[in-house]
């Protein structure tokens, strides 16, 4: 699940480089925080089961200059953080061990990922990607033994250059002190970050600075009603910090010195891979909404196609297979016929050509020459031609409509973009394809000729009526340049021999026999034509189109990755594998 999630957050990082639209840059940088606090979750649950020992951490949250510095040294009794009267002073997460020793932080760097670790002073402003880790020497009685992060605020213009590390700091921690003064507790993002922080499930302390006594009734009301308003769980409890012109006379409230103590005895990490899915499902809908956009298109884009390929399928079949003119195909097997009859005059001829040729070349005659031929004139290949032509016409008029009309129209346009750029060479493909075919179902149709023929021999009657009408030198002709590739359709359908020999079968006894040999014939041919040139010649080149889009603006993640997301998730939620 860890690698789904990140692949996930960078798909959403580079596209939110490539967006224009403030609204949508606006969503997606909300997603990316998301992930990166759902990311953060699960390293921590790596973290608790590949440790048996890990150190309480608490964690300092809370908006800019609500004293979140002042308030863990503090905690820690020591000038530890630094403090400053100016916003946004503190940008990296930095940790405090106190009644812990740095040897027992085992595991945070794998933790915190990209994130170095630093010392304290070396951590620079311009440079987010780090973190510090330092000992003090100091006794709090008011922590237990534990890891204290001061974390930099979460809702200043320049937080987004460093709020990862907020998020991070945030989801290792196992108790969560929000600090808030009197002129923050109520910001919006201040309400934000603990919804989103609730699905943690973190023992939560609210620590009231700044605060006049005659107003601290007031504010804690005002802070239940807020927190009532942006989460389901109990409200927790309420340390105000009474206003202090100077920072170090500030103190801890004497009846409230055990709280954290009594807190972090709260903690439980057994339930921590049960509330990873509640998080995970919380975000999982929505995170995915683009993603199953790309895959609906996908399917769209293959539904178009189809439609384009039955469409030509159909043409091809009107205009060809069921066209009384212009099916040539059982004639070529007709004219085939020709040569496997005993025709005086033809006989001596290639007699003579078999004494001349050796057999390569009388096989290059027979099966190129001839074949290539018929397919450089066929009126088939022409129509399949045109056909292909107007199947790509058809689909980019089509994905210019989806690109109107779809909740993916930049994925659109770029298809169509592409599917222009790559229109020569899947043209050529699919006419390549056609040939091909041509040739090679040459075979079919001498196939057809034979059965024919042996049919024709339990028939001496007509077999023999046939050789007597084409002793002609028209049907010589014909059979003869056959062989040699020298005839066109035109020539075929016309000639007089092919005229003869048609009627002459269809009135004989033979007349329904060739009626099933044709329907056959085309019943094969439309099979053939369909595998070989509308799927491997079409198909094939367009319907893989999509997967060169380009992933600066689309997810690119396949239904077999999020499939297997999906699966994983669903295993977790029956206890059948945990992180």
């Amino acid at each position: 699940m860890l690698e789904f999630i990140q692949l996930l957050k960078q798909r959403y990082q580079a596209i939110f480089h490539q967006i224009s639209n403030e609204s949508t840059q606006f969503l997606f940088q909300q997603r990316i925080e998301q992930l990166n606090l759902v990311e953060a979750f699960i390293r921590k649950g790596q973290l608790i089961a590949s440790y048996q020992y890990q150190p309480l951490h608490i964690a300092v949250v809370g908006p800019t200059q609500a004293g979140k510095s002042t308030i863990v040294n503090l905690l820690l009794g020591g000038q530890c953080a630094g403090v400053s009267p100016l916003a946004g002073y503190t940008v990296h997460p930095q940790g405090f061990c106190s009644g812990v020793n740095l040897t027992q932080c085992i595991g945070l760097q794998h933790y915190f990922g990209r994130f170095q670790q630093l010392p304290q002073s070396q951590l620079s402003k311009d440079r987010h990607d780090c973190y510090s880790l330092t000992e003090t020497n100091n006794n709090s009685v008011l922590l237990p033994p534990c890891v204290l992060w001061d974390t930099p605020d979460f809702d200043s213009i320049d937080s987004i250059n460093y709020r990862e590390g907020v998020l991070r700091a945030m989801a290792l921690a196992d108790l969560v002190i929000l600090v808030v003064s009197k002129e923050k507790y109520a910001d919006q993002s201040v309400w934000e970050m603990m919804s989103a922080l609730e699905a943690l499930h973190q023992p939560t302390l609210i620590c009231l600075n700044k605060v006049a006594p005659e107003a601290e009734d007031i504010l804690t009301a005002s802070l239940k009603e807020k927190w009532r308003q942006s989460r389901q769980d109990r409200f927790p409890d309420v340390v105000s910090l009474h206003y202090q012109k100077i920072p170090g006379l500030l103190e801890w409230p004497q009846g409230q010195q055990q709280l954290i103590h009594r807190m972090a005895a709260q903690v439980n990490h057994k339930q921590h891979a049960q509330y990873e899915r509640e998080l995970i499902g919380k975000y999982w809908s929505a995170w995915l909404e683009p993603v199953i956009a790309e895959h609906q298109a996908l399917a769209d884009w293959q539904e178009l196609l189809k439609e384009a390929i039955q469409v030509g399928l159909d043409s091809y079949q009107r205009d060809y297979l069921n066209h009384p003119h212009h099916y040539e195909t059982f004639q070529y097997a007709l004219a085939e016929l020709l040569s496997l009859l005993e025709i005086p005059g033809l006989a001596g001829v290639l007699a003579s050509t078999r004494k001349i040729l050796t057999w390569p070349i009388k096989q290059l005659l027979k099966l190129g020459r001839k074949r290539v031929h018929l397919a450089d004139t066929s009126h088939e290949i022409a129509l399949l031609q045109q056909i292909s032509e107007h199947m790509l016409i058809q689909m980019s008029d089509r994905l210019l409509d989806k690109a109107e009309q779809s909740k993916q129209p930049q994925w659109w346009r770029e298809a169509s973009l592409l599917l222009r750029s790559q229109r020569p060479e899947i043209i050529n493909e699919f006419n390549e394809s056609a040939k091909q075919y041509h040739m090679a179902f040459q075979h079919e149709v001498e196939n057809a000729a034979n059965r024919l023929y042996v049919q024709l021999q339990q028939q001496p009657m007509v077999l023999n009526g046939l050789r007597a009408t084409r002793t002609t030198a028209d049907a010589v002709g014909i059979a003869l340049a056959l062989h040699t590739g020298g005839i066109g359709m035109h020539d075929l359908i016309i000639a007089p021999a092919m005229l003869t020999v048609t009627s002459l079968l269809t009135e004989s006894a033979m007349g329904s026999y060739m009626h099933k040999v044709e329907a056959e014939l085309k019943q094969l041919q439309f099979a053939t034509v369909k595998q070989s040139v509308f799927v491997q010649g079409f198909y094939n080149a367009v319907a893989n189109l999509p997967n060169k889009l380009t992933t600066k603006t689309n997810f690119n993640i396949t239904p077999a990755q999020l499939q297997a997301a999906e699966n994983q998730l669903k295993e977790k939620q029956h206890g059948l594998r945990l992180l």
